[in-house]
């Protein structure tokens, strides 16, 4: 076994200064080492060895956004046929948000298809906040990127967590978006810190990278200090009329790989098995979990693109004798130094 592997109790206490030839060794050991090596800090650092959470994610605003993201079919910049619409009423996100909680789900997950916040929609998304947290919910927002002031008044309507994705290495990202930078995403990063809201932050698989930069990704996930709490591992969902449309799948053992890397090297956070389930076996699910993936999002639709629907994650949560996890209290986000 790769040294780095040996010592698990040593794994499970979370380091920020790993490398990334340290990366490359553990993403390239034989595989029963890794993913045993995985398992093993899953359940040793805290993390329920048969739970997995149920999240569920909606668009609360969709299509026509600014940025040029390859991947999206929310981009304003490519003609996929989706029709953009208004920022929902409170209403009726709180009405999503109640379904979601009656059909298992703890953590309920907001989108709108932004570059970044506008002031005049801060008391929508703040009351959509407060009123979903009211269910005893967990709360998340995605809505681009925040200013210092607004990271602090989702704070004080009493956001958990916040997404915002790196996406992929930061040598590869301007092959995936050209109207943000890689520093933008940190910018925000370090405001949702500040203002104490726990991060969700990961990245997205099959775009046409190379394993050097799926690498990179975890390496920068990982020297992240804190790493964030959420770390959300999607594979790339194919739409028509996006750049990224016609992408190679990744093979699923190195989506394993990506998956069981970043279990070891951020011990402490929950790892999501998030888009990209609908293309994926209930086998190549069931080793994603024992990789120490702890949490998928449930719903027949994630955000505009396609998911496995309840019964038949009923029916894997059966076969593999899983439980959903109860709804936990959010972690205490620990404020960048």
């Amino acid at each position: 076994m790769t040294a780095l592997l040996d010592d698990i109790e040593t794994l499970c206490e979370p380091r920020f200064d790993w490398s990334r030839d340290q990366v490359s060794a553990v993403h390239d050991a034989p595989f029963n080492d890794l993913v045993f090596a995985a398992q093993s800090v899953h359940r040793k650092a805290g993390h329920g060895a048969n739970e997995v959470q149920k999240s569920q994610l909606l668009s609360i605003k969709t299509g026509g956004c600014a940025e040029d993201c390859g991947y999206c079919n929310q981009s304003a910049h490519f003609d996929t046929g989706l029709k953009a619409s208004k920022l929902m009423e409170v209403d009726a996100v709180l009405e999503k948000a109640e379904r979601a909680r009656q059909g298992g789900a703890t953590r309920f997950c907001m989108g709108a298809a932004w570059r970044s916040l506008k002031a005049r929609d801060e008391d929508k998304i703040c009351a959509m906040i407060s009123g979903v947290k009211a269910m005893g919910l967990e709360t998340c927002m995605t809505l681009g990127m925040l200013e210092e002031r607004q990271a602090h008044r989702l704070a004080e309507a009493g956001l958990d967590y916040y997404n915002h994705n790196l996406d992929t290495s930061p040598e590869y990202y301007q092959k995936i978006i050209t109207t943000r930078t890689w520093d933008d995403r940190i910018e925000t990063l370090s405001y949702v810190r500040k203002a104490g809201i726990s991060v969700c932050c990961g990245g997205i698989l099959g775009m046409g990278e190379d394993k050097s930069d799926r690498i990179g990704l975890i390496a920068e996930l990982a020297a992240l200090d804190p790493h964030p709490e959420s770390v959300p591992i999607n594979h790339l969902v194919d739409v028509d009329n996006t750049p990224l449309s016609g992408s190679k799948p990744l093979d699923g053992i190195d989506f394993v790989r990506a998956i069981a890397t970043s279990r070891i090297v951020m011990p402490r956070s929950v790892v999501r098995l998030s888009a990209g389930r609908e293309g994926m076996s209930k086998e190549l699910q069931a080793l994603c979990f024992l990789a120490g993936a702890g949490s998928i999002f449930v719903g027949e639709e994630l955000l505009t693109t396609p998911n496995p629907d309840t019964a038949f994650d009923n029916a894997l949560f059966g076969d593999l004798g899983l439980q959903p996890k109860a709804a936990p209290s959010a972690p205490k986000a620990r404020a960048a130094e």
